[in-house]
């Protein structure tokens, strides 16, 4: 979007956990999120912004548009994004062919009713956690195939999968599933820059101060990995076996298009835009 174009006047997010904002706040406290940054910076443009966020945890990428692509139509949307694939890439049974040909259909419908569209790259999680190691592949197999299904329908990539501050443990949450606050700041950042958008730039690539403290090396570092494993991935396992999601009884957190409350001063990092 350049000076001279007319500013997002709706913007609809359609995506899974990521998305909803888990790891940015709590159900308690509520959920902000990547796309509620996203939207946030869009408000500054435009104080008459409206946005609608439909993204549901634990949704697999043929459920996000099953349930979300005829609703977000619905609303209309001059700026959509569309992020799913995570869930599925985590499933015994993953093609990533399948998982495409899911979010190219939501690509091609939503640009076909006029919409600027925008989606991402997934980071390599083994980098994040070695015992992900398994799942390099499916990853980079997902990422080709979101790059190409984009190319085909003019849908703009964040390509926030092969920075190396993408996998400083800082970005994420202790559950290394989700972003923390710092990593969805830039998951918007990237996402802005991708687009364009006005006082955006590259500065969201750059790497975060060197630690306080040392990294864990030897067997800290491996009973880090059994703390993680024991707390959050047998948990999650064990979800999967039952057939169980995450996402059971929760719904869309902002299924209508609503004004955004920007805050009263950019948040560290986030410059003015």
């Amino acid at each position: 979007m350049s000076g001279t174009d007319p500013p997002y006047a709706r913007y609809v997010a359609l995506g899974d956990s990521q998305t909803e904002g888990l790891g940015d706040g709590d159900d308690t406290v509520g959920l902000r999120g990547w796309a509620d940054r996203l939207a946030e910076r869009l408000a500054r443009h435009n104080c008459a912004l409206q946005y609608a966020n439909l993204a549901v945890r634990g949704r697999l990428a043929g459920q996000v548009r099953a349930e979300q692509l005829t609703p977000a139509l619905a609303l209309r949307p001059d700026l959509a994004t569309v992020v799913a694939g995570v869930n599925d890439l985590l499933r015994p049974r993953f093609d990533a062919d399948e998982v495409a040909e899911h979010l190219e259909v939501m690509f091609a419908a939503l640009t076909a009713h006029g919409a600027r569209v925008a989606t991402l790259t997934f980071p390599d999680v083994a980098r994040i956690t070695p015992l992900a190691r398994p799942l390099s592949s499916r990853v980079t197999a997902l990422n080709e195939r979101i790059r190409q299904a984009a190319r085909r329908h003019g849908v703009t990539v964040a390509e926030t999968g092969h920075h190396p501050v993408v996998t400083d443990p800082r970005l994420w949450s202790p559950d290394r599933l989700h972003a923390s606050p710092e990593g969805h700041r830039r998951i918007a950042a990237a996402v802005a820059h991708a687009l364009a958008l006005p006082n955006s730039d590259d500065s969201w690539t750059h790497p975060l101060p060197p630690a306080k403290t040392a990294a864990a090396v030897g067997w800290r570092a491996a009973a880090q990995e059994l703390r993680w494993a024991t707390t959050f991935l047998g948990p999650w396992l064990g979800r999967r076996l039952r057939g169980r999601s995450t996402g059971e009884g929760h719904t869309a957190k902002r299924p209508h298009l609503l004004p955004v409350q920007t805050p009263t001063s950019p948040r560290h990092g986030e410059g003015s835009s």
